[in-house]
């Protein structure tokens, strides 16, 4: 294990700095606009920015990357990701954090294409199952430590933008001194929403409903809480303790519906998360009831995606497999740009714990769609499905793969080497270097030897 892990252990300590930031900033600014005076509108509009700018980053991003190379690309999203963050209290208000949002969601969906890009040209046939599904355990852990670290200075000062700032801006040095050569394959993500809809069509829409669903939890779980009554480090125990639930639940629910149709797993999670919806809107009216129902919420809401798209890939060819992965996650970030901006509708009206309402009732109507195609689509037996995968299932990343990227395949692109500079162009300071002695030697001590076909017999 320690073996499979050591080639890239920099470059998951740059992942793990990286979403530590990103995770601290996905509570922290749903809570600086509350204390702001920012309307739920306006927060959920700051949330589904995020959303809107890793579907342009899924869709342009391979381009920077195929332009500058992995290395520099990084090194750029980063530095701009790194920018965004310290702006943000240097000018609080709605329409510049829209801005920023949109930008820092950019940058995560290059950042993320850049490290599994990565990940798998590190990876052989026997370990990228293993090393993808550790890249995405760091991705859990470091996003649920950085909700946590909400706590550490006032909401209302700079502090905590300047420590996401610090720890985005530290990802960047493991990264650029690893001594890993940079992969030269990258995936050219491709969209077939129509195909993957004929094909599969409770993956598309399951894929897209989850995605409204979790968008407006993440992107208004933290005002819903605190305008509850709790206080900022249950805030973050309450976003951090859902996290951490949806991750671990994840891989169960996944195994059992290898034996299982998948759908019916899919179901159960949704009645169940519908339930404790409702249960948090009706009941949760003290701190440990929220925190605790908030807990089981997130233990059957979030791993709802990874069911989704394993469902989509039992039915698609190992051909297909890039453009279908591609289609649902964007499927799911359009769906996580929509709900941050419905769900201030219903919690206007009906107060702040109403947003679980507003999730509850997604999930019924997708419980019914659910239901509906269980009835008129019969089950895959289990040697029909492929394996749970963790890693190929995970709502995190641009481009998540545990196969071998196929050079043949064409949206598998492979950049063209930089050409080497001619020698007379090259920097003095670059120049190839003279041999020591003979660079101290002087010229009339240089003995020039005759051609070797001229030497005397």
């Amino acid at each position: 294990m320690r073996e499979n892990l050591r080639p890239i252990a920099s470059i998951l300590l740059g992942v793990a700095l990286l979403l530590a930031g990103n995770g601290l900033l996905f509570t922290l600014l749903p809570l600086r606009g509350h204390a702001d005076g920012f309307g739920s509108l306006a927060i959920g509009a700051i949330g589904s920015a995020y959303y809107a700018g890793f579907v342009g980053g899924c869709l342009l991003a391979p381009y920077i990357i195929l332009r500058a190379g992995h290395i520099r690309a990084f090194a750029a999203l980063v530095a701009i990701a790194v920018t965004v963050g310290l702006a943000y209290p240097m000018a609080a208000a709605v329409w510049p954090w829209i801005v920023f949002r949109l930008v820092n969601g950019f940058c995560i969906a290059g950042f993320y294409l850049v490290i599994e890009s990565w990940l798998n040209d590190r990876a052989s046939n026997e370990t990228r199952g293993f090393i993808m599904s550790s890249y995405v355990m760091v991705i859990y852990g470091a996003f649920t430590a950085g909700q946590m670290m909400v706590t550490l200075f006032p909401i209302t000062g700079a502090e905590d933008f300047m420590v996401g700032a610090m720890l985005a801006s530290l990802a960047i040095v493991p990264v650029a001194l690893t001594r890993s050569a940079q992969p030269a394959a990258i995936t050219i993500v491709s969209f077939r929403p129509w195909q993957v809809y004929q094909t599969v069509p409770v993956g598309l829409v399951a894929s897209f409903a989850i995605g409204v669903v979790n968008g407006a939890f993440f992107g208004l779980g933290p005002v819903s809480a605190a305008r509850t009554g709790l206080s900022t480090t249950e805030v973050a125990i309450f976003m951090s303790a859902a996290t951490l639930a949806g991750a671990a639940t994840q891989w169960p629910a996944g195994r059992m519906s290898d034996r299982i149709d998948r759908r019916r797993v899919l179901l159960v999670l949704l009645i169940g998360a519908a339930i404790s919806g409702l249960v948090l809107w009706l009941f949760a009216t003290s701190g440990a009831l929220l925190v605790g129902f908030g807990f089981v919420y997130g233990g059957l809401a979030l791993p709802g995606y990874a069911l989704a798209a394993a469902h989509a890939y039992d039915k698609t060819d190992l051909a297909d497999m890039v453009p279908t992965a591609a289609t649902v996650l964007l499927a799911n970030a359009v769906g996580a740009t929509i709900g941050p901006l419905l769900a201030p509708l219903v919690m206007d009206q009906l107060g702040p714990r109403s947003l679980f309402l507003f999730t509850a009732a997604v999930e019924v109507v997708l419980a019914g769609y659910v239901f509906y195609r269980i009835k008129v689509q019969p089950s895959l037996t289990p040697p029909e499905k492929i394996e749970f995968d963790l890693a190929s299932t995970a709502p995190v990343g641009a481009m998540v793969t545990t196969e071998e990227l196929d050079l043949e395949d064409p949206l598998v692109v492979v950049p063209e080497p930089y050409p080497p500079m001619p020698e007379a162009d090259m920097p003095a300071a670059e120049a190839p270097p003279m041999d020591t002695a003979e660079a101290e030697m002087p010229a009339a001590e240089v003995e020039v030897l005759p051609p070797e076909n001229d030497k005397p017999a």
